[in-house]
């Protein structure tokens, strides 16, 4: 898909209308720009390519407030600079929460953090349950979900295991999370 083309126009326009193929698309023609922006920016391609998916997630929720006088680029590039500026204000929160308790808080904690029978019988029923709600969808998410998180798979490996072009695993893994979020939270209601 040429970028610059009245084509751009009309695969935003379908993925405003929720096809997945526009989605699919959209996210080839400007993972490398949002992953390059990334990667300059976060010197870590771990943390590049997480940003990279949370960038394309957040702008497939939020596709119908594109506005098409900016720059699609453009406006991925803002999504993806908006939360990197987030992770590095979690990372520094998180480090001065744990600086601000003297050393000898700091080796309490580290022993208060063994967990407790309660704990790993928690832990237990919330993974029981996590495993419930992956069960209850497609089986093809179900098998990236699993490869991503309980093997810890990256995504080329994923992509090589499925016999999968790698987009095609990125986009799987970014539905199969929102749909395990959906199943998660109608069942909290």
């Amino acid at each position: 898909m040429e970028k610059n083309s009245i084509t751009l126009k009309e695969t935003i326009a379908k993925a405003k209308e929720g096809n997945q193929i526009a989605f699919s698309n959209l996210l080839d023609a400007f993972w490398g720009d949002v992953y390059g922006f990334q990667l300059k920016r976060t010197k870590n391609e771990n943390d590049a390519e997480d940003i990279s998916i949370q960038t394309f997630s957040r702008a497939f929720d939020k596709i119908n407030s594109y506005d098409d006088s900016f720059e699609f680029k453009t406006w991925l590039i803002t999504i993806s600079k908006n939360l990197h500026v987030d992770l590095l204000r979690k990372r520094k929160r998180s480090v001065l929460e744990s600086t601000d308790s003297g050393s000898g808080d700091a080796i309490k904690k580290v022993l208060d953090d063994a967990p407790t029978a309660e704990d790993r019988l928690i832990t237990e029923q919330h993974l029981a349950s996590l495993l419930r709600d992956i069960k209850k969808l497609k089986p093809h998410y179900q098998k990236v979900i699993n490869l991503r998180y309980f093997h810890e798979l990256s995504y080329a490996e994923i992509a090589k295991e499925l016999g999968e072009p790698i987009n095609n695993i990125k986009v799987k893994l970014l539905r199969a999370k929102k749909l395990l979020a959906e199943i998660i939270k109608n069942r909290s209601k």
